[in-house]
């Protein structure tokens, strides 16, 4: 299981205080193999179902949240707004959108859901330190909302690449249309709770 290292894309990535990275919260990938991610069964059909929902172009994230048999229970996309934005930063925006479409499962002991991200991105798959970033943001957000932290996937011209496994493929890509849904099946709507005491349905839209 290894990863390749891209070049940054400007001179420097540090600040003028001390060399720090631009991106403050990170996983290195020697430490994103030894949480223990667990594997997608079929990242090919996860990858597909989610590229034809929210049919994503560069700087988008898509976060879902896949329940046994990895049927999607519920996904969002958002468009990253932020040029000097850290896994902290990333981190808020997945846990906002996990709010707004699935109730946290906090009160169980062990996670029963997995949240799995795939982000959009210019570049090739070799890992970055915005890749790190956002690893970092998963698996924050997912201990926070009560869900096991998945697999991170990147979508970019070349193809889609699950970070960390060394499984991908070249369709589709940043590039591609999206295709007619196929066999990765959202189940039932579950109520989400408002501060209230009132129920509205969950809903499944991307966020953007």
């Amino acid at each position: 299981m290894t990863f390749g290292f891209a070049p940054p894309a400007t001179a420097s990535l540090t600040t003028a205080t001390g060399g720090a990275s631009r991106h403050g919260r990170l996983l290195e990938p020697s430490e994103w193999t030894a949480a223990g991610v667990p594997l997608l069964r079929n990242p090919r059909e996860v990858v597909s179902g989610l590229h034809s929902r929210h049919s994503p172009v560069p700087s988008t994230a898509v976060i879902a949240v896949l329940g046994p048999e990895e049927r999607l229970v519920a996904s969002a996309s958002f468009v990253r707004r932020s040029a000097s934005a850290d896994g902290w930063e990333y981190r808020n925006a997945l846990l906002s959108r996990l709010r707004r479409v699935i109730p946290h499962d906090l009160r169980r002991r062990t996670p029963v859901r997995t949240a799995v991200l795939m982000y959009c991105r210019d570049g090739d798959e070799r890992w970055t330190e915005e890749d790190g970033a956002w690893m970092w943001g998963l698996r924050d957000a997912c201990t926070l909302h009560g869900l096991r932290c998945g697999a991170y996937i990147t979508l970019t011209r070349g193809g889609w690449q699950v970070l960390g496994e060394g499984r991908g493929g070249r369709h589709p890509s940043s590039e591609s249309r999206p295709e007619r849904l196929g066999s990765m099946t959202e189940v039932a709507p579950l109520p989400l709770s408002t501060a209230g005491g009132m129920v509205e349905p969950l809903r499944r839209a991307a966020a953007r």
